[in-house]
Parts: structure tokens; sequence; C-alpha cells
């Protein structure tokens, strides 16, 4: 079992924003970390859209449909195999909650190549995403 599996079924047996967070999390190292991400992004014409999440000021809102056109299809439905969801709802999960987890994870502007998102990611995200 991959670790991506372990931190999905406790997602699945998890209520509450930690859960889903660090699905996402799991899911965003899966993908090549936030770098690999932005890239993908750049590449389906939302690269403004990541920038903003990255940047300092505002996040710009990203649509389930822009989502799954940037990242493709197999990626989507790969997230929704493995949290037993639609693939739909994981389109709709990561527009809802990928602006905030790029954000919380780049302070400054910055983005960490180095960072270890399943072991230090929770921890910057529970102070600024949930108590």
């Amino acid at each position: 079992m991959s670790l991506f599996d372990q931190v999905a079924g406790m997602f699945g047996g998890q209520e509450g924003k930690a859960g889903t967070y660090t699905a996402i999390l799991a899911w965003i190292e899966e993908q090549g970390g936030i770098s690999a991400l932005m890239e993908k992004f750049q590449q389906g014409g939302l690269g403004s859209v990541i920038e903003s999440w990255v940047s300092n000021g505002s996040n710009q809102p990203v649509s389930p449909e822009a989502i799954t056109s940037a990242l493709g299809s197999p990626a989507i439905a790969d997230l929704a195999a493995k949290l037993g969801i639609d693939p739909q709802a994981a389109s709709n999960l990561i527009a809802e909650h990928l602006p905030k987890v790029v954000d919380t994870l780049s302070p400054d502007g910055q983005v960490n190549d180095q960072q270890d998102l399943l072991s230090e990611g929770p921890g910057l995200l529970k102070g600024k995403l949930f108590s």
C-alpha cells in the first residue's frame, strides 16, 4: 500500500478539513509537487491563476472544468478512484481546496521545491486553514 493510499484511507475515515487537506497534499506530491502543478497550469493556459495562489495577493478562483482541462482527466480519475468518489467530485474538491493549499505552502510568494508536503504540510496548514 502506497503512502497516498494510506492518506486517502485516513481521509475516508476522518471528519473535517484536516483529512481533506492531507489527501490533497498527498495528491500534490504524487503529481510532482507544486512546481509540477504550476507547469501543468501554465501549459493549460492557467498560469496567471496558479501564480495568484503563489503570490501575496488574492487568489483567483478556478472551476472544476479548468482543473480537469489543465491537469488531465487521468490525474483527476486517479484521485477520484483513490478517494472513492466520482471524477466530478474530485475536480470540485481540488477546485475548492487547491488555491488555499498552494497559497499557504508558498509563503512570501515562493515555492519551496525541497519541502516534504506530507511531513511539513499539515503543520503549515493547521494554523492557517483550520484549528
